[in-house]
């Protein structure tokens, strides 16, 4: 499966903030926004277990990557518009995540979707958690 040169070029030193920052282990997180599949399926792979759910748009591509790794702690992507409420995150509850990560989102964006996300994470988060953002 092809994968852009710069998700290619960035999945290392992502991966080395994400571990210093939010650790790795048995945590649940999400990852937000098509781009985060590659660094999600990256991630998977440096973790025993935890379920690292990749949560956006572009599910269909997503899904085929996702399947392609054949990674059994990686969740299938769940469509959401993060503008929207977490209540239709595809039934996160609150507290329960350890990290959220969104990347390449903000930038291209609407404003009231960054509000969103932001909103969404001080909710889904477990105190102490992360949220992880990139471009």
């Amino acid at each position: 499966m092809e994968v852009p040169a710069a998700a290619e070029r960035n999945k290392g030193p992502i991966l080395a903030v994400l571990r210093e920052y939010a650790g790795l282990g048995s945590r649940r997180s999400q990852n937000l926004g098509g781009e985060g599949a590659k660094k999600a399926v990256n991630d998977a792979k440096t973790r025993p277990c935890p379920a690292g759910a990749e949560v956006g748009f572009g599910a269909h591509s997503i899904s085929a990557y996702v399947e392609a790794t054949g990674l059994p702690n990686l969740l299938p992507p769940i469509l959401l518009d993060v503008s929207q409420g977490w209540e239709t995150w595809g039934g996160t509850q609150p507290a329960t995540l350890d990290l959220l990560v969104s990347i390449n989102m903000m930038h291209i964006a609407e404003l009231r979707c960054t509000e969103g996300l932001f909103k969404g994470a001080g909710v889904l988060l477990k105190p102490g958690g992360v949220l992880f953002t990139y471009g």
